[in-house]
């Protein structure tokens, strides 16, 4: 997928909708206004995912504290975000089955009187997730979580509850229903900033967008304006109104990544309650051990840092739990990711915040959604533009069709495909299951690169290949080697270090690509270095 030809349809405009965002809910709004007939943009600031989306936990799931603060205080709210989140944990897993899974969770437990009262939420986390349910809660013995998880404290365990959610690639994900927006007959480009927004008769009627790679100015004329920007929801709305109240409160999540070590490959572990009544996960993700999350509030920035004190947090909270003591020496790569918390500017008391999601329209016809989380992209795109077919002068053929429609790499994905690839391109067995992972049933077309000379690694550690970056900058829109490094691989999430050492590969690749100068490629360098460096 060319971004200059996306480039060049966007200029033409025209559309029935404009999608501000790029994330996962406004490539999700791209994917069902494209599926049901609409002719629909997206213009995204930076690259997708980059933001939020690619910062996550790696889960797909209900949301098992979600559902205990609905028990304890009889929250609507909460209890329709859980149920509408393990249900849209069933349609991933069944149309992206390449970038998502089930994965066993651990919940251990170190007092008696404990085991009834997990055991019975989760019980109802199950009873929740209806024909969705994966597998059955169970408790689990003492020396049954010890095998299962043997890098817990055994002192004083009495057992563990098992529950089962789902784990993906949410920057892999992100990108894949990009590409399966333009598919169905969508534009996306990235790079491409809201600069104002243009009104016609007191009505907004599109936007001036600025071309961040090529430096250009020019507008985009559509009936409907949407506004998914997550963390930056607020700043669209200013853009429309500059005294509109605030929408969105943003606390920042860290995680940190160690080595596959920390946990065994197949089990994750719940810490149920923190010193301050969080949670923690500790999963085994891509071969390392994923730690987090923190919850801290947190001033709006395209680009969140971890801070020493929300990574002692999660060090300290480890070394309670585990036989083997992590500590910062251990540590390959940390990162940091807000979260948006949406309030209803309409609503009188606007203490509560909640995780589920809020379309709202303003005076002017800015059509803006923010809040709910990953697990429900697909629900909140089916809630948007039902909105604004119900609302506007819109008249798709179709209603909306995401609940069936496989996501790029998904119709044809086999689990055990990399098998045929080792035997057909010769690939080592790491790299055929990650290409077969990352790209379901386009692994194939990768590994036709990796056999044109492209099958170096761009880390002796790691799976990665130069047919990765060939493959990211020819057919997924990769403009930066960040872009390659962090979102389209995962190498600068997983192991930082290693990043900066393929780094200038990287460029020399995406440049033979792109036909970059010289200058260009060294200023590519310069910024994803600096992105590393800084954690992204």
């Amino acid at each position: 997928m060319n971004r200059d030809t996306q480039l060049e349809r966007l200029r033409k405009g025209g559309f029935d909708l404009l999608v501000i965002g790029g994330g996962a809910t406004g490539s999700g709004i791209a994917l069902d206004a494209a599926t049901r007939g609409l002719k629909v943009a997206l213009v995204e600031r930076g690259d997708y995912s980059e933001g939020t989306s690619s910062r996550s936990t790696k889960l797909v799931h209900g949301g098992v504290r979600y559902l205990e603060a609905a028990v304890k205080h009889l929250d609507k709210v909460q209890y329709n975000l859980v149920r509408d989140a393990l249900h849209e944990r069933g349609v991933i897993l069944r149309l992206a089955p390449h970038l998502s899974h089930p994965i066993p969770l651990l919940t251990p437990l170190y007092r008696a009187w404990e085991v009834p009262y997990y055991f019975s939420g989760l019980k109802a986390y199950d009873l929740l997730a209806g024909h969705e349910r994966l597998k059955p809660s169970r408790f689990v013995p003492r020396s049954k979580a010890l095998s299962e998880f043997p890098q817990l404290k055994s002192e004083g365990l009495v057992g563990g509850v098992e529950y089962y959610d789902g784990q993906f690639d949410d920057a892999r994900m992100n990108v894949a229903v990009v590409l399966t927006a333009l598919r169905e007959g969508a534009v996306a480009v990235n790079y491409a900033e809201v600069t104002g927004l243009i009104k016609e008769g007191g009505r907004v009627a599109g936007a001036r967008v600025k071309d961040r790679l090529g430096g250009d100015d020019f507008e985009v004329r559509a009936k409907v304006v949407v506004n998914a920007t997550g963390p930056f929801t607020d700043t669209i709305r200013h853009m429309d109104d500059p005294d509109a109240p605030p929408m969105v409160v943003t606390s920042s999540g860290v995680h940190i990544i160690l080595p596959q070590r920390f946990s065994p490959p197949g089990t994750g572990l719940l810490i149920p309650k923190t010193e301050d009544g969080r949670v923690l996960f500790v999963l085994p993700w891509m071969g390392h051990t994923l730690a987090g999350t923190t919850d801290e509030p947190h001033d709006l920035s395209f680009h969140p840092k971890p801070t020493e004190e929300e990574i002692d947090y999660i060090l300290r909270h480890l070394k309670r739990y585990f036989a083997l003591e992590p500590s910062k020496s251990d540590i390959l790569a940390a990162w940091s990711g807000l979260r948006p918390l949406v309030k209803d500017p309409k609503a009188h008391d606007t203490a509560e915040l909640a995780r589920d999601h809020l379309i709202s329209e303003s005076d002017s016809g800015l059509v803006t959604i923010a809040g709910g989380k990953w697990t429900t992209y697909r629900k909140m795109a089916e809630d948007l533009v039902d909105y604004v077919v119900r609302t506007r002068d819109l008249h798709p053929p179709h209603g909306c069709l995401t609940d069936r429609i496989y996501i790029e790499g998904g119709a044809g994905y086999e689990a055990d495909g990399w098998k045929e690839l080792v035997s057909k391109f010769g690939l080592p067995e790491d790299v055929a299951q990650h290409l077969n992972q990352s790209y379901g049933d386009r692994a194939a077309e990768v590994a036709k690169l990796a056999a044109e000379g492209l099958d170096g690694r761009l880390a002796s550690d790691h799976p990665f290949i130069e047919a990765d970056v060939v493959w990211a900058a020819r057919q997924e829109m990769a403009a930066t080697p960040i872009d390659a490094l962090a979102r389209r691989t995962r190498l600068a999430f997983l192991d930082q270090k290693a990043a900066l050492a393929a780094l200038e590969r990287t460029a020399q690749l995406m440049a033979a690509e792109l036909g970059w100068s010289v200058a260009e490629q060294e200023a590519h360098v310069a910024e994803s270095r600096m992105r590393i460096l800084e954690a992204l």
